[in-house]
């Protein structure tokens, strides 16, 4: 076995344990009572028998097989995998927090629920929005629950003939699966050669059997709507409402809000523009903020004060109901709540000020090596295209993407948006340094040269990894979830 190899049932040694549990001190019978017959193990389950020494090692060559954010550069276009703060993580550690239950009554949750409270006032202010539910759990979830709350809105108004809602071509990948999940018909909006919203194809769109429009601004170009004042004109002007996916919020924050701009619910996601670690599938926490019209509908409970302290207000008869257990991912808010507060206002307004120069210097250094499609100035992240390089080389934007990681970095966003032929799709975040930037472009530029000198040594990368080329739709499509004893 090679001393990199995870260990596995091959490395079993009879006998061998890593722990010795204390005798079963309930009776057989008392067993077979609790469980269905049939679910009971007639045979011992056949599992590996290693030492503790065994086991650590086995997960700790696993997570250095990973990569993470403490390790390095990781430019994923549109996630804002940026570096959170460990004061945070410390924060959420806390034990009245991290061991608070969530079946406490509000008498003994008094800390909990001011921060909730004093959380959902500060992302009110710094949404312009009216008010804010702490409760969705993740970004598509915030995006399912402003759609249901802009359903709950039209069905209240008696007016049932809104059956559509229209999605730039834009808009992140889990817009149209969220208006389809909520009973909607998706109408997607094509974009003008700026990269904008095409405002003539949105008249041609925009009629009153339109709910409303679900936008990302700015867009996954990383570019700032230019007309979103016309936008939201010609929305409401047919009665529609205005949705804002607020995944790439990092890069207005503090200077301008989506209330101003014209919409009427919002989603923020904690885990990305609030210092949260993510990937993976989780944690994450999606709040929902609304305009002054449409407070009635948000998911209950909500936190209210009264006089000195905090309790859940239930009696909403408007509201969509509940989306989630309890109130949400707690420690999700603590973190954010810690980082609102260490940050202030001015911390928040540079984090856009780095984010928007970040991208703009690193787009400059690449700009002349690879195709830019949209070149103008961008905000948090801009998308490159591999076209030149497949073109003249076969070398697609995959394989350069691949060969990144022989450089120590993690690839970016690929083939998204839909919009850009080859897209390669680069948020550097504004936590990363000048050099780090300067090394990166430099690796790019190196995979450029090698594509036209050497586009097989391209196409089969990467060559220092742990695993080279999976079949990553299989892996999609038919994941292996556990280990089974080949027969």
């Amino acid at each position: 076995m090679n001393r990199l190899e995870p260990v596995s049932f091959d490395t079993s040694v009879p006998g061998r344990r890593g722990c010795v549990l204390p005798p079963l001190d309930v009776a057989e019978k008392a067993v077979a009572s609790l469980l269905p017959g049939e679910m009971l193990r007639r045979e011992p389950a056949c599992l590996p028998e290693l030492s503790e020494v065994d086991v650590v090692r086995h997960f700790t060559r696993l997570s250095q097989k990973n990569f993470a954010v403490d390790e390095g550069f990781y430019p994923l276009g549109s996630c804002t995998m940026k570096y959170n703060p460990k004061c945070n993580e410390d924060a959420a550690r806390l034990p009245g927090f991290a061991l608070a239950h969530p079946l406490q009554g509000a008498e003994f949750s008094q800390g909990a629920l001011r921060l909730m409270y004093e959380l959902t006032e500060m992302l009110t202010e710094i949404t312009g929005m009216a008010g804010v539910s702490l409760q969705p759990a993740a970004g598509a979830h915030g995006e399912l629950t402003g759609i249901m709350i802009i359903r709950a809105y039209h069905r209240h108004r008696g007016d049932e003939k809104r059956t559509k809602i229209l999605i730039p071509d834009t808009a992140h990948g889990t817009n149209p699966a969220s208006a389809a999940l909520a009973g909607y018909d998706v109408v997607e909006v094509a974009s003008d050669r700026r990269g904008n919203v095409d405002l003539d194809a949105l008249r041609e769109a925009m009629d009153d059997r339109v709910a409303g429009i679900m936008l990302t601004n700015p867009n996954t170009l990383g570019l700032f709507e230019e007309t979103i004042t016309d936008v939201a004109d010609i929305v409401h002007g047919k009665g529609g409402l205005l949705y804002y996916d607020g995944a790439n919020f990092n890069a207005i924050l503090g200077k301008v809000r989506p209330g101003d701009m014209g919409f009427d619910v919002i989603h923020l996601n904690l885990h990305k523009s609030f210092s949260t670690p993510h990937g993976g599938g989780g944690p994450g926490s999606g709040p929902v903020g609304v305009g002054e019209t449409l407070l009635p509908f948000l998911p209950v409970p909500l936190v209210r004060k009264c006089g000195d302290r905090y309790e859940f207000d239930e009696d909403r008869p408007l509201s969509v109901g509940k989306v989630r257990s309890f109130y949400g991912n707690f420690g999700v808010l603590v973190r954010a709540y810690a980082y609102i507060l260490s940050m202030g206002a001015e911390g928040l307004r540079e984090v856009a000020h780095n984010a928007v120069l970040n991208a703009n210097y690193l787009m400059a250094l690449l700009k002349e090596r690879f195709l830019l499609p949209y070149d103008r100035t961008c905000k948090h992240e801009f998308v490159l295209s591999g076209k030149r390089q497949h073109d003249s080389g076969g070398v697609s934007t995959l394989d350069m993407a691949k060969a990144l990681m022989d450089y120590g970095f993690h690839p970016p966003t690929i083939y998204f948006p839909l919009v850009v032929e080859e897209a390669m799709m680069i948020e550097p975040t504004e936590t990363e340094g000048k050099e780090t930037l300067d090394v990166f472009a430099k690796a790019l530029c190196s995979i450029a040269d090698e594509a036209e000198k050497n586009p097989e040594g391209v196409k089969t990368a990467p060559h220092s990894t742990f695993v080279a080329r999976p079949d990553e739709t299989a892996a999609a499509r038919k994941p292996v979830l556990r280990w089974r004893r080949e027969e």
